[in-house]
């Protein structure tokens, strides 16, 4: 089957929680495990692991931020007919190039993640998984040390189950461990483990199981789990107190596509769903609503700026995935907004919320930050002109006193407001007005194109 069936036939798997393979029907799919253990070797082996019962690995104390292949990419292996852009080591090291030469890394854009399709068709003689030989000739090691060279991360990705996504070799119960050891002698430094072609149960065993495997390694992994959206995504389906044990963050909803409405799709989800989502998140386990998009083909200007902005406030992953080899300089600056990151990267870790529905299709979300800060995003869902939007700070719940408004996109300040000013707004239609707003008293005033707290001038060396 060429690239673009395989993509359409396994899409369905990545996306639905209910699209798990079971290989029998009826009862007895729910006892399967995919490497023929019984429920007694299966639990043993859980308890012979050393090491810590949660993750316990003290990564991702902010959201993680870096490149992705899969949205821009997908599994092009044609590498005879698309050399620049099929998955292969060359694509990767681009991606590090631009990373580390381009202004990203500085920002904390870290890690360079490889995602389906850099499987060889076979697992090696010794049993262990094997990149394919073609599109990767120097091995993952030497691409890890290319990457780390460059003050950079890797990230790979592995599935729970018989088989990834795409028909590569999946990682069954019995080969956790040992994948684990795989990519950690490689020099990996985060693992996204997906779950296509596997039932509850593996599920089940082998998300903790691959937990405990990687903090055996002794190696720092980052680890990612996609478990909440093999299981709706919802209590009481997933716990996600049990879940923060195990992971670092999270796939819970749909695959991401190249479009205004999946980013709406989403949104809609984690917004209808807040109540159960936002507790789950904060230092070192996040909710992941999926890759950025910005500067492929599917978002205007207006709303690539939306999605920077709702992903600062969800607190979410900022990963790219996209050419940074060709990107526009439109492009970059909205992912390279110093102040978004700085919100995004807050460390108190607290996710936003939708407050407001409005009956003009405006929406409004709010993110508390450190230093007595705040985050407000105006969205229009409108689709017909700029829309005037006014509102209080006291309708949208801030304390007594007095406030500037930092414009994130436009750089602008709006000085002089109180809880009760009614200000003024104009939102396009699919785009949004990003504010960082901060007590006057409290906050120090830094020059207008910089982050608006102390930490963030620290970090980025802002004067």
């Amino acid at each position: 089957m060429d690239a673009g069936g395989m993509h359409g036939n396994a899409r369905h798997l990545r996306r639905g929680y209910a699209h798990f393979t079971c290989r029998t029907r009826g009862p007895p799919c729910q006892q399967q495990v995919a490497s023929g253990m019984g429920y007694f070797q299966v639990f043993l082996l859980l308890a012979l692991i050393p090491g810590s019962t949660g993750l316990d690995n003290g990564l991702l104390r902010t959201p993680p931020m870096g490149w992705m292949a899969w949205e821009r990419f997908r599994c092009d292996i044609d590498c005879r007919k698309d050399p620049t852009n099929c998955i292969s080591e060359k694509l990767f090291r681009d991606m590090a190039d631009r990373l580390s030469e381009d202004g990203w890394r500085e920002l904390g854009y870290e890690y360079v993640m490889i995602d389906d399709c850099w499987m060889s068709m076979q697992r090696g003689s010794d049993g262990r998984l094997q990149p394919d030989p073609d599109r990767f000739p120097g091995g993952i090691a030497n691409l890890a040390r290319y990457i780390h060279d460059r003050g950079l991360k890797l990230g790979i990705y592995a599935d729970m189950g018989s088989a990834t996504c795409m028909g590569f070799p999946g990682t069954t119960l019995d080969k956790v461990e040992l994948d684990a050891q795989t990519f950690a002698s490689w020099g990996v430094d985060y693992l996204k483990f997906d779950g296509c072609h596997s039932n509850a149960i593996e599920q089940s065993i082998g998300y903790p199981l691959m937990s405990k495997a990687l903090n055996w390694t002794g190696r720092p992994i980052a680890y990612s789990c996609s478990l909440p959206a093999y299981l709706g995504g919802l209590p009481p389906n997933v716990n996600y107190s049990y879940l923060g044990n195990i992971c670092n963050l999270w796939r819970n909803y749909d695959d991401i596509e190249d479009s205004w409405a999946s980013v709406k799709s989403i949104l809609d989800w984690y917004s209808t769903n807040q109540d159960d989502l936002q507790p789950a998140a904060g230092p070192g386990h996040w909710n992941d609503p999926d890759m950025l998009i910005i500067g492929n083909f599917g978002l205007s200007l207006d709303q690539a700026q939306a999605q920077m902005a709702l992903w600062a406030i969800m607190a979410a992953p900022l990963v790219m995935s996209n050419d940074l080899r060709t990107l526009s300089a439109d492009a970059r600056a909205i992912l390279q907004n110093r102040v978004a990151i700085g919100i995004n990267q807050d460390p108190r870790g607290i996710q936003g919320r939708r407050l407001l529905q409005e009956l003009g299709h405006i929406e409004v979300y709010w993110r508390p930050l450190s230093h007595s800060a705040n985050a407000l995003v105006f969205l229009s869902l409108r689709q017909d002109m700029p829309y005037l939007y006014r509102n209080s700070l006291a309708n949208l719940n801030f304390p007594a006193g007095s406030f500037e408004a930092y414009d994130v996109f436009s750089g602008k300040t709006l000085s002089g407001l109180t809880d009760h000013t009614i200000f003024t707004v104009s939102i396009n239609p699919s785009g949004v007005v990003m504010w960082y707003v901060y007590p006057v008293k409290q906050s120090p005033r830094p020059p207008k194109d910089t982050g608006r707290y102390p930490y963030l001038r620290k970090k980025y060396r802002m004067s």
